[in-house]
C-alpha cells in the first residue's frame, strides 16, 4: 500500500482559519447579550411597527440569498441582517394592535426560561436521561392542575402513591388530539374486536379542523367523522340529544363509537360545550371523551371560570395550551389523562439502548411514552418559571384584565347601532359584524371592512363563520394591550365603516 505522502508545508484556507469553538465563553456570553438587548429592543418597538407585513413570497430568500455562505461572518452580521429582512416581514404578534386568532401570550419569566431549556439542551425522553427536567415538567403539570382543580385522578403520582393519572408537555394540541385518538383506538378495537374502518368519531361543527385531521393521521375512516350541527338554541355548543342521536345511529349500523371530542372555548365563537352532559351519553357506548380547552382551560384558574370544565371529573383527557393565554411561550400544550397507562400502551418504546433501573421499577415516569417521537425538550422549565415568578394572583388578575377589555370592546360595539354582537362573549373574544340587510351584502361588507382596516398596519382582525354568516373576530389578549389600544382599534373600525358608507 502507498503511504500518504507528507503536506510539504502546503497551506490550504482550513490553516488559515481559527480553531472553531462554537461555546467559546466570550461568544456566549456577547452574542447572548446582544440578542437580550434585540428582545428588550423589540418589545419596545413592536408597537409602532405595522401588525401585518407588506412583503411579497419570495423577498427572505432574494435578501439573505439562496445558497449558504462559505466562509463565517461575525455575529453582528446576522444581527444587522435579522433587523433589515426578518423582522419587516414578521406579522407581530406581539403587538398590542395584534386581535386576531387567539393570542399568543408570553413573558419575561417565560423567555428566560426557555432560553436557558435551549442552552442546557436537554433530550429528555427518560427520567433517567435527564432528572430533573422530567421531574420539572410532572411538577409544573401538577401545579397548574391544582390551579385548574382538575380531580386528583388526573395528577401524577410517584413512587408507592402512584396513580392512574399522569400529563405531558405536548407542542400543540393537535398532538395532543393524536395520541388520545390513538389510545381510544387501539381500546376500542380490543374491546370490540372491531377493525378501524369500523370506529367512529364525534366532534360539534365549532370543533376546530384540526380534529379531523388528526382523526385521519390515526387512521380513522373519514366517512366515520360525525360533525354535530350547532345553532344559537346551545349558543353553539353541542347538543347532547343530537350526539346521543348520531351515537345510537353509528351503533345501530354496525359502527363502534369511540372518540368525542368536546370543546371548552370554540376558536370561532367561544362557544362552550357541555362537559358532564357529553360525559353521561358517551358513557353509554363506552366512548372516549377529550377535552380541548385550548384558549379557554387558562381562564378556569379563576373561580369564576371553573364553571366550564363542570364535569371533568368523567372524561378521559383535557389538554390546554398556556402558550396561548397563560404567558408561557409557544410551543406548551399541557395534556392530562385519567389513565396514564392507556396511553402509554399505544405510544411506548422500549429499545434495549434506552433500558435502565429507574424506568423498570415503575417510580418514574418516562415521557417518551406519552407522545409520539421519543426525544423531547425541557419544556417543563418556562412553565414553571412562570408560576414560580407571577404567583397564582397575578395569572388571574392578567386573565381578569384580559376579559374586562374585551367586555368594554363588546359594550362600545352595543353601543353603535351600526353594529351587532352575533354570539355571547364567554372570555375574551368578541364577534361582531356591521348589521346589513342580505347574508351576501352582509358577508361581502365585513370582509371589505376587514381587510380596510387590517392593510392601515394599525389593528389586525380575523373573520370567521358562523350560523352561515361571515363576522369579525376581536381577541384581546396580547401580553402588551392595554385599555388604549382597544378604545384605538375600535375608532379604527368606526372610522372606516364611516368611510365605507360614505
Amino acid at each position: 500500500m502507498g503511504s500518504i505522502p507528507a503536506r510539504s508545508g502546503l497551506v490550504t484556507a482550513f490553516d488559515e482559519l481559527p480553531p472553531f469553538h462554537p461555546l467559546n465563553d466570550d461568544d456566549v456570553r456577547s452574542y447572548l447579550h446582544k440578542a437580550v438587548d434585540f428582545i428588550s429592543d423589540y418589545y419596545k418597538s413592536v408597537e409602532s411597527m405595522p401588525v401585518l407585513p407588506s412583503v411579497k413570497p419570495g423577498y427572505l430568500r432574494d435578501e439573505l440569498g439562496a445558497s449558504p455562505p462559505v466562509h463565517p461572518a461575525p455575529f453582528d452580521i446576522a444581527m444587522k441582517e435579522l433587523r433589515a429582512s426578518v423582522v419587516p416581514g414578521m406579522t407581530h404578534w406581539a403587538s398590542p394592535n395584534f386581535f386576531a386568532f387567539f393570542p399568543a401570550t408570553n413573558s419575561a419569566a417565560a423567555i428566560a426560561g426557555d432560553l436557558i431549556a435551549s442552552a442546557m439542551n436537554t433530550v429528555g425522553f427518560t427520567w433517567q436521561a435527564a432528572p430533573a427536567a422530567t421531574e420539572m415538567e410532572v411538577l409544573a403539570l401538577d401545579w397548574l392542575a391544582q390551579l385548574l382543580r382538575l380531580p386528583r385522578s388526573f395528577m401524577n403520582r410517584t413512587g408507592a402513591s402512584r396513580g392512574t393519572g399522569g400529563s405531558v408537555i405536548l407542542g400543540t394540541t393537535s398532538e395532543a388530539m393524536l395520541v388520545t385518538l390513538a389510545a381510544a383506538r387501539d381500546i376500542a378495537m380490543r374491546r370490540s374486536g372491531a377493525r378501524i374502518p369500523d370506529l367512529a368519531v364525534y366532534a360539534s361543527d365549532q370543533t376546530h379542523s384540526t380534529f379531523f385531521k388528526a382523526c385521519r393521521l390515526a387512521g380513522f375512516d373519514p366517512a366515520n367523522f360525525r360533525s354535530i350541527p350547532t345553532g344559537p338554541e346551545t349558543d353553539y355548543g353541542v347538543d347532547p340529544v343530537k350526539l346521543l342521536a348520531a351515537m345510537q345511529a353509528d351503533a345501530m349500523a354496525g359502527l363502534v363509537p369511540t372518540y368525542v371530542c368536546a370543546t371548552v372555548g370554540t376558536t370561532s365563537s367561544n362557544a362552550v360545550d357541555p362537559i358532564g352532559d357529553v360525559a353521561k351519553v358517551a358513557a353509554m357506548f363506552n366512548v372516549w371523551v377529550h377535552v380541548d380547552a385550548a384558549y379557554a382551560g387558562s381562564a378556569c384558574i379563576c373561580p369564576e371560570f371553573r364553571h366550564h370544565l363542570n364535569g371533568v371529573e368523567r372524561v378521559d383527557s383535557i389538554s390546554m395550551s398556556p402558550h396561548k393565554w397563560l404567558l408561557t411561550c409557544l410551543d406548551c400544550t399541557c395534556l392530562y389523562v385519567r389513565d396514564a397507562r392507556r396511553l402509554s400502551q399505544s405510544l411506548e418504546t422500549d429499545p434495549e439502548y434506552l433500558k435502565n433501573d429507574a424506568s423498570v421499577s415503575g417510580d418514574v415516569t418516562d415521557l417518551k411514552d406519552m407522545q409520539v417521537g421519543v426525544g423531547r425538550r425541557f419544556r417543563g422549565l418556562k412553565l414553571w418559571m412562570v408560576m414560580r415568578t407571577y404567583g397564582t394572583a397575578n395569572l388571574q388578575e392578567h386573565i381578569r384584565r384580559d376579559v374586562t377589555l374585551a367586555k368594554m370592546f363588546e359594550d362600545l360595539v352595543h353601543a353603535d347601532d351600526r353594529f351587532e354582537i352575533v354570539v355571547p362573549r364567554n372570555f375574551a373574544l368578541v364577534c361582531f359584524k356591521i348589521k346589513t340587510t342580505g347574508v351576501r351584502a352582509a358577508d361581502e361588507v365585513n370582509r371589505l371592512l376587514m381587510a380596510n382596516v387590517n392593510k392601515t398596519g394599525k389593528a389586525y382582525l380575523t373573520h370567521t363563520v358562523v350560523g352561515g354568516r361571515l363576522v369579525l373576530r376581536f381577541a384581546v389578549g396580547s401580553s402588551l394591550q392595554e385599555e388604549r389600544h382597544i378604545l384605538s382599534a375600535w375608532e379604527l373600525i368606526r372610522k372606516t365603516s364611516s368611510e365605507m358608507m360614505n
